[in-house]
């Protein structure tokens, strides 16, 4: 099949440090030309990728510091409807930005809900039941109601590239983009009860910068509580795989939540607040803990010793492994150009 993706331009493709979906997007691509397909990367010129890459802009928007980064994605899509002869199927993951031309795209589209629905996102995406819109999640999929989802596909990893470790060190890891909604400041509660050591590790945005100055930096004491910055993928891996438990406290109903099978992946447990998707990512009482406060929190890392890391591998293993969720993507592009072919 002739596939184009349309990644984000705020990050490169794979993401130097912070970036779930230019991460999954990178993995699509290469596992797909892999197997044999024609696929194109519509993305920044810093990226790096096996499939043929139409560069956009010579940096991502984040490092490029432009007065107006939505003329870029302008851009992009003047190049996309001037290049869709070449492609069966366009699977987009720029979601908002892209919908309102999809009416300008003849091949047939692909689009992953990698955000939280939200009331206007609902409202925008229900006026364009043409795309063939993937949710990934099923707690996601019943957030929006009246859009045409047709399948829920959850994401999935190599698992060669997470080597995991089952002797771990004594410290407990918060990893993520440094925001209220993720739980940062409930982590850091969850140490400072259970006097254990946390490894916090992200990307400080400039709109949390206040947030990280004034509400999370007063806490961190460089013994207890370490900072590290923001982590490359060597990094966090290292971090991930040398954790005792991985603390996820996310206050927002997470679509799905790549850092949680990446810690499995790594045979490292995982705490999280039971909203979003978590019920669907974590095993309760066997890959980690579903809590619903930050009392059950402190409780649940007392009980951390009752996992099985080798469980926490096993279940990504058999669960969300990157050739899974290809294979699931494939299948749905086949189905949707075999019923053009039937109309």
């Amino acid at each position: 099949m002739r596939i184009a993706h349309i990644s984000p331009l705020w990050i490169p493709v794979p993401p130097q440090t912070y970036g779930g979906t230019e991460l999954v997007v990178s993995w699509l691509c290469d596992e797909q030309v892999r197997r044999g397909h024609d696929v194109t990367l519509f993305a920044t010129e810093d990226s790096k990728t096996s499939a043929r890459l139409v560069p956009i802009w010579p940096r991502s928007l984040w490092r490029a510091h432009l007065k107006t980064p939505h003329a870029v994605f302008a851009l992009m899509y003047e190049k996309v409807c001037s290049m869709q002869k070449e492609f069966d199927i366009i699977h987009d993951h720029c979601e908002f930005y892209t919908a309102p031309y999809s009416n300008f795209l003849k091949p047939k589209m692909v689009m992953t809900l990698h955000h939280p629905l939200n009331e206007e996102s609902i409202i925008l995406y229900k006026k364009f039941p043409k795309i063939n819109f993937v949710a990934i999640s099923r707690n996601q999929r019943k957030s929006g109601p009246g859009i045409n989802i047709v399948r829920t596909i959850h994401h999935g990893l190599p698992l060669e590239r997470y080597p995991a470790n089952f002797t771990p060190k004594n410290y407990l890891l918060w990893l993520s983009k440094i925001a209220p909604e993720k739980g940062i400041a409930e982590a850091i509660d969850v140490a400072r009860l259970t006097g254990e050591k946390l490894m916090i590790s992200g990307n400080i945005l400039p709109s949390y910068a206040d947030y990280f100055n004034f509400r999370i930096k007063p806490l961190i004491d460089g013994k207890k509580i370490q900072f590290v910055g923001a982590s490359d993928f060597e990094k966090k891996i290292e971090l991930f795989r040398n954790a005792k438990a991985f603390i996820f406290p996310v206050k927002r109903p997470e679509p799905f939540g790549l850092v949680v099978i990446e810690a499995m992946a790594c045979g490292t447990p995982v705490i999280a607040f039971k909203v979003g998707s978590m019920p669907e990512l974590i095993e309760d009482g066997k890959t980690g803990f579903l809590v619903s406060s930050v009392e059950e929190a402190c409780q649940a890392v007392k009980k951390i010793g009752q996992i099985k890391r080798e469980d926490c591998r096993e279940h990504i293993k058999k669960n969300f492994n990157l050739k899974r969720m290809v294979n699931r993507y494939e299948r749905l592009y086949k189905k949707i150009l075999k019923n053009e072919k039937k109309a």
